[in-house]
């Protein structure tokens, strides 16, 4: 797996910087977690290809998860490749990951992020591929100064100072190791008060990537005078996954913490089982099948050692895990015509199964929309082709694949089509922006609980809203629709939504409502194309190629709330990309960007869609250039559901909401740049518009994706 993993703009493409295309830079790790298995130093700048292996191949028999994580929070250095790669013998690469990048004349540091593995980092330093001559390495040296004792030990501590020159390309990096310890950058005198031996390695790179032969200063650090003759306090914790016998499943991790209010802690040693002591430096994880025991003991730095003490544990394998999805069946009943489609309405009534944790819960999803809670039989009375999906997840996560039945329902007289008044099918009651966690059932009027609230009309007070809402929850109680408890969810969470309270009176305004005289009121700018179904939603073409937009010309937009549903739906087994423009000026006879369909994305901001799991670093939910969502937290739900979006503006804040859940916000100040760099863009500051249009964005023929029931309230 490749965890917020960008490509940066291409640096210098040209000479040397063609022929870096071809680097392959590769870190190996295996069971330690002080030091990466083999790292390189230098690399030259432009395109490279990163490869990370921690597998058996590698030396790791523990199976124990590192990263290769670049740090870009350090203002020191290079901080333009967030690279952060997790692998592990076990992961569905076999531990083997690669990923493409393009580094940049400087220093980038690594590191380990898993806890316990910070000791693991180092230095990459690239330099500009130039060819020049510079072959020398940089000249080092040393001093230790403090305070001696007649034996010429330091006492308390010893300050060691670094320096390093370099004639032709000048040094880049300093770095030290106190013993086998591993390298650490060198920035101000290193103080070492650990009472004994030590032998401080040090060495340099210039910016040609020549790194000087190690050197070494050998001195001892001896405790101050002191009366202290009490030793440290020690103690243990062990945490891990445990069963319900207290045994740790697969792994357990034991923590060290010594104290001393005399002279002070000077070292931490363990040792695991019968194996010799070993300095502690951070959390100990323990495999291994068996009874263990984590010995430890600490000595201060008057050399008092703490009495040896020892945390005792069971380690078992763990279970067997459940990896058997569910099995879902969906039968279809109803009366049905010569055609084979079901007069007036069609009963689907679903079944799971699982052998092995059970089934959790079963899910179902009408026309792709959203999945909902299946509780009972589910009726279908609408005209038309239906499809009907199905799936089941059991105690152990597992979720089946969708199963799917297709149908047609034909008119016939008897039951009506169902008259909600509003079209709401997110998975939770949500009050206008409380979401109580109450599952948004299906009620017996076959309009969702979500629906029959009716949170998007104009209310005029709170009371009338409240009033509404009691009533509402009222009947579902007594149709067991809902419990009490979930009644008292909602009625708290209608009150806590202010809905009907001064300035929260006016309601949602449709702008595309499914109808052609609606549709008829938006225009197309640039490439690409939308039409109208039959159900009322739009699609973008696969046939008329470009990039281009759709925006609504009819009014501008101060503050204000946009929802619209979305459902990607790119062919085979990609993902769509596409997006939604808000706060943009008029879009024709811009002075600064003849093309309309540029006018919007320079000048607004784009509101991104995008599920994929590679390529551009921007999903769901970022505001484009400038605030970046990355997968995991974009709220990613199968391919092909429709899916609720909202964005929120107030002032130069903004919101956006899937699916009723917060998964970005953004504050607009000026002086931001657009990321990766664009040559004509005007950052921030040529998008703070008080108000402004909004648009949907077609991508490509192949980025197909279509929105529906698109309303906007102004706040």
């Amino acid at each position: 797996m490749i965890l917020g993993l960008t490509s940066t703009a291409a640096y210098g493409r040209t000479g040397d910087q063609r022929r870096a295309a071809a680097q392959v830079l590769a870190w190996t790790a295996g069971d330690s977690i002080t030091a990466y298995a083999s790292a390189p130093a230098t690399a030259v700048a432009g395109p490279a290809t990163i490869v990370f292996e921690n597998s058996a191949a590698t030396g790791n028999t523990t199976g124990m998860p590192h990263t290769l994580t670049f740090d870009v929070s350090d203002p020191a250095y290079n901080h333009d490749v967030p690279l952060n790669i997790l692998a592990n013998p076990g992961d569905a690469q076999g531990g083997k990951h690669t990923a493409e990048v393009t580094l940049t004349p400087g220093t980038y540091r690594y590191h380990c992020t898993i806890p316990g593995h910070t000791s693991m980092t180092g230095l990459l330093v690239v330099t500009d591929g130039g060819g020049g001559a510079d072959t020398t390495a940089p000249e080092t040296s040393a001093t230790v100064e403090g305070e001696r004792n007649a034996a010429g030990a330091y006492i308390g501590q010893a300050k060691v100072t670094l320096a390093a020159t370099d004639a032709d390309s000048g040094v880049a990096t300093v770095e030290y190791a106190d013993g086998d310890d591993a390298w650490q950058p060198y920035t101000t005198p290193v103080v070492i008060s650990t009472v004994g031996d030590h032998t401080v390695r040090y060495r340099a790179t210039d910016k040609a990537g020549n790194v000087s032969a190690e050197k070494t200063e050998s001195f001892t650090v001896a405790a101050p005078p002191t009366d202290d003759t009490t030793p440290p306090e020690t103690s243990a914790t062990v945490s891990g996954e445990q069963d319900a016998d207290g045994n740790y499943l697969g792994m357990a991790t034991v923590t060290v913490t010594a104290s001393d209010t005399g002279s002070g802690v000077n070292s931490i040693e363990y040792a695991v089982d019968q194996a010799d002591w070993t300095a502690y430096t951070g959390p100990v994880m323990v495999h291994g099948a068996g009874a263990r025991k984590v010995r430890y003991r600490a000595t201060d730095k008057a050399g008092n050692v703490a009495a040896e003490k020892a945390a005792e544990f069971t380690v078992i394998a763990p279970p067997t895990e459940d990896t058997t999805p569910p099995v879902t069946t969906a039968v279809v009943g109803g009366r049905t015509n010569s055609d084979g489609a079901y007069v007036t309405s069609a009963e689907v009534t679903v079944t799971a199964t699982d052998t092995g944790s059970g089934v959790d819960r079963v899910e179902y999803s009408l026309d792709g929309g959203p999945y909902l809670a299946y509780t009972a039989p589910v009726l279908v009375d609408r005209v038309g082709r239906h499809t009907f999906a199905h799936r089941a997840t059991d105690r152990a996560g597992n979720t089946s694949d969708a199963g799917q039945q297709v149908f047609t329902v034909a008119e016939g007289g008897g039951v009506p089509a169902p008259n909600c008044p509003e079209y709401d099918e997110r998975l939770t009651v949500i009050v206008g922006t409380v979401d109580t966690g109450v599952p948004n059932r299906m009620t017996r009027s076959r309009c969702t609980v979500n629906e029959l609230i009716e949170d998007e009309k104009e209310w005029t007070s709170q009371a009338l809203f409240l009033k509404h809402v009691d009533k509402v929850l009222g009947a579902l109680l007594g149709e067991g629709v809902i419990d009490a408890r979930e009644q008292k969810r909602i009625a708290r969470a209608a009150r806590q939504s202010g809905i009907g309270k001064p300035g929260q009176t006016a309601g949602y305004h449709t702008i595309l409502d499914g109808t052609r005289k609606s549709f008829d009121q938006w225009e197309q700018v640039g490439g690409g194309k939308f039409a109208l179904n039959a159900d009322g939603s739009i699609t973008s073409s696969t046939t008329v190629e470009g990039m281009g937009m759709l925006w609504y010309p009819q009014r501008k937009y101060d503050n204000f709330s946009l929802k619209l549903q979305w459902r990607d739906d790119a062919p085979d087994a990609g993902n769509a990309n596409g997006g939604v423009f808000v706060r943009f000026p008029w879009v024709h006879d811009n002075p600064e960007e003849p093309r309309p369909e540029w006018a919007a994305i320079k000048y607004g901001h784009e509101i991104q869609i995008l599920d994929k799991p590679d390529g551009d670093m921007y999903k769901t939910g970022s505001v484009y250039g400038f605030d970046r969502v990355g997968l995991g937290g974009a709220g990613v739900t199968p391919k092909g559901t429709w899916n609720d979006y909202e964005i929120r503006v107030v002032d130069q804040h903004y919101s956006i909401l899937r699916n009723g859940v917060l998964i970005n916000e953004f504050d607009n100040v000026g002086g931001q740049e657009f990321s990766p760099a664009r040559a004509d863009d005007p950052g921030t500051d040529g998008r703070r518009f008080a108000s402004g249009y909004v648009g949907l964005q077609v991508h490509s023929t192949s980025d197909v994706i279509s929105y529906r029931d698109i309303r906007v309230k102004e706040l």
